[in-house]
């Protein structure tokens, strides 16, 4: 991975529209801050070499790199990544009484790991209003808090960082896949630190095609609902083509075409739908809104779901057929549209001497998705 510093990090990902707002490059130094989803560089810096930069998931993502320091092989294309089973989950029955979106199966997890002592932290993602807030979670009961999909981006990694600062070890993330892929760069200590030891436990990441502008949501919204009444958002699975929109009393519904207008441009560059540089993925099982599609990538992934099995936290079964090759098919359309975008913009680079670059994939795989 070529480092280099907080000017080109500006010129190739802030200039071009692919920021995320992931929080990778906040609470490192004082110059990133983020303000309602949009990330700002409030002074300048000299550093020639800089975390901000090395650990942003829009530079020098090296998917080779990536994939064999995380499994142990090189990156081979598949539209789900690299995993070890794919199952349909749900919370267990210490969740009966706990309210969660969907299947509830992040909650149940985290709050295994928590209970279990295999991470020392959680960081999640709660809200003020309808803002994302990205929060450190050490007592387990205080997981279900947080349990709710945002649809808006967050700097979630900021709090990771944070954390890590403060002295915290084992830590667990729920991550969206770009902020999956930020953790993942974090791992490979890209500016060799010299006492660095790997700060995560657990990296649970979320499906995701697209995350809203939440300035631009928010504006939607407040003109044409009382936003402060907003109990719950929810995306159903697909035939539905809505956003739900949940009070107290009562539900709205947007059609989902109107509100992909709001999906800033950096989304349409991501060639990942399932968090493949995570422990464990998941996603709202089609068809079964109380379900979830769970994707066990890593044995500590496979550990951690056995165990939240074997103690009431998680209810696992098979995943039908049809399921898994609906999700293939989605992710694999995903991929190619993110890859040929980056690649019609000059953003992959597949030899080692093409300089500086969003993505970095062997030639014979691109050409294999991209087909």
């Amino acid at each position: 991975m070529h480092i280099v510093g907080q000017r080109e990090l500006l010129l190739d990902v802030m200039k071009r529209n692919l920021c995320s707002g992931c929080g990778a490059c906040i609470d490192l130094c004082p110059y990133f801050k983020s303000y309602k989803g949009k990330t700002a560089m409030l002074f300048p810096c000299t550093l020639t070499e800089g975390r901000c930069f090395a650990y942003c998931p829009k530079t020098e993502v090296d998917l080779d790199e990536l994939s064999s320091e995380l499994f142990g092989k090189p990156y081979n294309g598949d539209p789900l990544g690299h995993y070890l089973s794919v199952k349909a989950s749900k919370a267990g029955k210490r969740f009966e009484t706990a309210s969660f979106q969907a299947g509830g199966t992040v909650s149940a997890l985290m709050q295994c790991a928590l209970t279990n002592g295999y991470i020392t932290g959680a960081v999640l993602t709660d809200r003020i209003g309808i803002l994302p807030s990205p929060r450190l979670v050490t007592n387990p009961d205080d997981v279900v808090r947080c349990a709710s999909s945002k649809y808006t981006a967050s700097p979630t990694l900021s709090v990771f960082n944070r954390a890590i600062k403060h002295g915290f070890t084992d830590l667990g993330v729920v991550t969206t896949p770009c902020q999956a892929t930020a953790v993942a760069k974090m791992r490979l200590n890209p500016t060799a630190v010299a006492d660095f030891a790997d700060p995560t436990a657990l990296v649970i990441g979320l499906f995701c095609t697209w995350a809203l502008d939440y300035r631009a949501f928010e504006s939607f919204l407040a003109a044409r609902v009382d936003t402060e009444r907003i109990r719950k958002i929810d995306i159903p699975p697909p035939p539905a083509e809505v956003m739900e929109i949940f009070f107290d009393d009562s539900k709205i519904e947007f059609p989902l075409d109107e509100i992909r207008k709001l999906v800033p441009e950096s989304c349409s560059y991501c060639a990942d739908m399932t968090a493949e540089f995570s422990d464990v993925s998941v996603g709202v099982m089609e068809g079964h809104q109380d379900m979830n599609t769970l994707i066990i990538r890593t044995e500590r992934g496979k550990h951690l779901v056995a165990e939240a099995e074997k103690t009431g936290f998680l209810v696992l079964d098979d995943l039908p057929e049809e399921n898994l090759g609906h999700l293939r098919w989605a992710a694999r359309n995903k991929k190619k549209r993110g890859l040929q975008k980056a690649q019609n913009h000059g953003l992959l680079n597949v030899r080692d001497n093409d300089g500086r670059s969003y993505l970095r994939i062997n030639p014979e795989i691109l050409a294999a998705i991209t087909r």
